[in-house]
């Protein structure tokens, strides 16, 4: 495929499906993909919780562009923090706010959406105790699920519960959603993309001034979902529907535990680990390795 975008992965916190998502990675071969904002969860990174799963996850990505894909890493509000760093290169890898890419003769505006929700703009202090609050939900409802598992009966989701039956998270939603595509009209874009509100979605919007196609990718928290952009056409990639990628999955889970139990690794050790990985860039006709050691 040429495109993959996914967002509000939420690296360091207990409700990221971070084994999902690396086997989803190892399964694409895009030319570019797009990580639209938080990805690394700084609000609430904790020092002693960020399992092997996540490192996987940045060692899968660095592998991608050391293989030539273009990777683009979109600040959101939760790696707010890396704003300062913005407009960064380095080979295939790119820190930026938002990006416009070229989909043949058709434009697609990408930014993560925490500009348009006022609680973030007004309140940020409010926003935390709510991704604390959601994190806290989340993992409630992931021991729910074990249960619910065990006794043979289907995953249930409280957070989409509350979502799909609170009218005002409804209203929120929709108003996100029209803003985010009234404005890419504005500015002629054909496509507009987001995340922030974990909810995917593909939808035509319409007003006397002109049209544009709003697309969210989801999550990897509750809706393990991507957008894709092959032959000339966007589609939600859905995880949980793909029962070949999860029978897989759960075959390599049986060989793991067979092979070495999991653990946990602090922030020094990730710091290393990633710092200390081999990768290659290309760039036109010349080679380049590069070999971090975190020594500066």
């Amino acid at each position: 495929m040429d495109v993959v975008v996914i967002s509000d992965v939420h690296l360091g916190t207990y409700g990221c499906r971070a084994k999902e998502l690396v086997h989803y990675l190892k399964s694409i071969q895009p030319n570019q993909l797009v990580l639209n904002g938080d990805i690394i969860d700084i609000w609430q990174f904790r020092k002693s919780y960020f399992p092997k799963s996540h490192i996987k996850v940045l060692k899968q990505i660095l592998s991608l562009a050391s293989k030539g894909c273009e990777v683009y890493y979109l600040t959101g509000n939760h790696d707010e923090t890396l704003r300062r760093f913005t407009d960064f290169h380095a080979g295939e890898f790119h820190l930026l706010d938002k990006l416009v890419l070229d989909l043949g003769e058709e434009k697609a505006w990408i930014f993560h959406g925490d500009i348009f929700d006022g609680s973030i703009q007004s309140a940020k202090w409010l926003a935390k105790v709510g991704g604390w609050g959601y994190d806290l939900l989340i993992l409630f409802n992931s021991l729910t699920n074990w249960v619910l598992l065990k006794l043979g009966k289907e995953r249930y989701s409280l957070s989409k519960k509350i979502k799909n039956g609170v009218k005002k998270a409804v209203k929120y939603i929709t108003d996100f959603e029209n803003t985010a595509a009234e404005l890419a009209i504005e500015k002629n874009y054909n496509y507009v993309l987001c995340g922030h509100i974990h909810q995917p979605q593909i939808r035509e919007v319409q007003n006397e001034k002109g049209r544009t196609i709003y697309l969210n990718s989801g999550d990897w928290i509750e809706n393990l979902s991507s957008l894709e952009w092959k032959d000339g056409k966007w589609s939600i990639y859905s995880y949980d529907d793909d029962t070949q990628l999860k029978a897989s999955l759960k075959e390599i889970d049986a060989a793991e535990e067979e092979a070495e139990p999991t653990s946990s690794i602090g922030l020094e050790q990730l710091i290393q680990k990633v710092t200390r990985t081999e990768f290659e860039f290309s760039d036109e006709d010349e080679a380049y390795s590069l070999r971090r050691t975190g020594n500066g």
